[in-house]
């Protein structure tokens, strides 16, 4: 799918300079890595894919909608993976958390729960379906967050650093659960740069 941003400015409310400024960018590779120093603009960018922030000036289309003005229909097609999966784990238990996303999808309960039994399999967390969510390792709870977010079938998911609170061996299996994804993925990371950088790996 085709993201492109055309003259993207953002600047915070309280802050004097942009934090992103005058961005041009065409997205149609199937994964692409989007990379800089804390501060540069990383997480706004993410942001501004799915419609979680509005830039200050230009515009955000993905698949042809525009985030400002069309951002529930964009949220449909892009999921989003926090960098702390705690923000985005709502309900007590592992398979409610699931649950909660397809709420309103019109499926049946029954549905419902296959769907989650599907995903928390597919995911390595069958066995903690019934688990209270916040007592999952951090990995274990970055599964859960991806489990969330893919269950609806987004066209394209947006991570902003979803490995930086994890030790290397949970990183490397959140890893190799996105890398199986059918899904277009934007992966922001960090490195030592002075400003935003775009980074494509063609697959």
């Amino acid at each position: 799918m085709l993201i492109e941003l055309d003259g993207v400015t953002h600047t915070y409310p309280g802050r004097p300079e942009p934090v992103v400024r005058d961005l041009d960018v065409r997205i149609d590779e199937h994964r692409v890595g989007v990379i800089g120093a804390n501060g540069s603009g990383k997480s706004t960018f993410a942001r501004m894919l799915n419609g979680l922030i509005a830039p200050s000036t230009g515009r955000v289309t993905v698949g042809g909608l525009d985030t400002r003005r069309e951002a529930r229909a964009v949220r449909a097609r892009v999921g989003f993976l926090f960098t702390d999966p705690d923000s985005q784990i709502v309900m007590p238990t592992v398979a409610e958390d699931v649950a909660f996303s397809l709420r309103r999808r019109g499926l049946t309960k029954d549905q419902i729960g296959a769907r989650v039994t599907d995903a928390l399999t597919a995911y390595g967390l069958a066995g903690h379906a019934d688990h209270p969510a916040h007592l999952l390792s951090g990995g274990q709870k970055q599964l859960l967050a991806l489990a969330a977010v893919t269950i609806t079938d987004p066209e394209i998911l947006v991570m902003d650093e979803p490995t930086t609170l994890l030790d290397l061996r949970n990183a490397r299996t959140v890893a190799r659960y996105v890398t199986a994804l059918p899904q277009q993925v934007v992966s922001c990371r960090a490195r030592r740069l002075e400003r935003l950088r775009l980074g494509v790996v063609r697959q």
